[in-house]
């Protein structure tokens, strides 16, 4: 009985994993999908901190790193540094960074974390509406972009560092 009960919730899980219903679902965790693969990007229309639109549409030909995240998240600050690091790595080769905070209190608590942290790359506040579509459940969660705006990865919880880079480049090479 116990082992049935134990391979039940196990195929639950299996199902849910795989449930094809948010952005997060259509790739595995840091796992680059096949070009056929790949689905679009759920749009941003997202602004910054001078009230510029962040769309994805405008991004076309780069790779873009999305990373949802919070101010109180230790996990999302834990990764800023690297994805930082990226963006003055690979920049001039094609990739942007994006970071969309999911901080309630919005500019208030937003720009002063960012000002400190010396953040090198473009931050957008983020909604309801723009999580829901990326299926944000827990953060952070962030998504790696092709040059045709369909999300080649994704990672739910921190992501591996060096994995990442290496997916930078691997998608960098794919002009």
């Amino acid at each position: 009985m116990r082992k049935t009960l134990t391979m039940l919730w196990a195929s639950i899980l299996v199902v849910l994993a795989l449930y094809p219903g948010n952005a997060a679902a259509q790739a595995k965790n840091g796992v680059i999908l096949p070009a056929e693969q790949r689905k679009q990007a759920p749009e941003l229309g997202l602004e910054d901190a001078v009230g510029k639109q962040a769309n994805l549409k405008d991004y076309r030909g780069k790779v873009v790193v999305v990373d949802f995240w919070a101010t109180w998240c230790h996990g999302c600050i834990q990764e800023m540094p690297w994805f930082g690091e990226f963006q003055r790595k690979y920049g001039d080769q094609g990739l942007s960074v994006i970071g969309v905070s999911l901080d309630v209190e919005g500019w208030k608590v937003v720009k002063p974390f960012v000002t400190k942290a010396a953040v090198p790359y473009r931050i957008v506040l983020g909604n309801d509406s723009s999580a829901q579509a990326y299926g944000i459940g827990n953060m952070p969660d962030t998504f790696l972009i092709d040059q045709q705006g369909r999300i080649a990865a994704s990672y739910v919880g921190m992501v591996d560092k060096d994995g990442l880079e290496k997916n930078i480049q691997t998608l960098l090479a794919q002009k």
